[in-house]
């Protein structure tokens, strides 16, 4: 069986998602957790469940969606691995967090690139990588077909879309993504986003005011 856990983190309320199967094999998409006492909820439950945390995988490089990235290669020995248009969010970390106020841990810099068509294998369950971008350049969708399960990072949401007034963001790149990657999707594949609740594609189908 496939697990999926929700830990949404920090000031902006990102969702992470630690996936698992039965064998206790784990990948963690995303990384928001942003100070001591989130690194350890989300130490404790890996350890709790006996998990072996083996990949860490960024939808994109927000700064959000990369606060604990730090945490994950000192405890865990990972380094994100993600889309390669996403370095420049990476290399701009600290000016990001300057802006927003915040502290930050410098995220390292991946040795691993994902692109559209790759596959990402967590024990008998297979991801399909979709390229999605417009949120972000480099933003990268992730959809396992067996249990009609997709990751969208901040693509699409619940009744919304991700923003794309962003730093190379562009609307009408993000709107294609949507239209040609995830609507062509079965309506009953659930979406787990990157801030708020799980939606559908048949819900965002019929009811997203940005699709229509």
């Amino acid at each position: 069986m496939l697990y999926l856990k929700t830990f949404t983190f920090n000031p902006f309320q990102q969702n992470s998602y630690l996936i698992y199967d039965d064998e206790g094999t784990a990948y963690l998409f995303d990384a928001g957790n942003s100070n001591a006492s989130e690194n350890e909820i989300l130490r404790k439950f890996i350890e709790n469940k006996k998990l072996n945390l083996k990949r860490f995988i960024l939808t994109h490089a927000h700064i959000d969606h990369i606060l604990g990235a730090r945490f994950i290669l000192d405890t865990y020995g990972l380094l994100p691995e993600m889309h390669e248009k996403e370095i420049f969010f990476i290399e701009r970390m600290a000016q990001s967090g300057a802006m927003y106020g915040i502290s930050v841990d410098q995220a390292p810099m991946p040795k691993t690139f994902i692109k559209e068509g790759d596959k990402i294998t967590l024990g008998k369950y297979e991801f399909d990588c979709l390229f999605t971008p417009g949120h972000s350049p480099g933003s990268i969708s992730f959809y396992n077909k067996e249990n009609k399960l997709l990751i969208s990072g901040d693509v699409l949401f619940y009744g919304s879309i991700g923003r794309s007034d962003l730093p190379m963001g562009d609307h009408e790149t993000l709107i294609a993504s949507i239209k040609n990657k995830l609507l062509v999707l079965d309506d009953d594949v659930k979406v787990y986003s990157g801030h708020g609740p799980a939606t559908t594609i048949g819900f965002e189908r019929l009811n997203n005011p940005f699709l229509v």
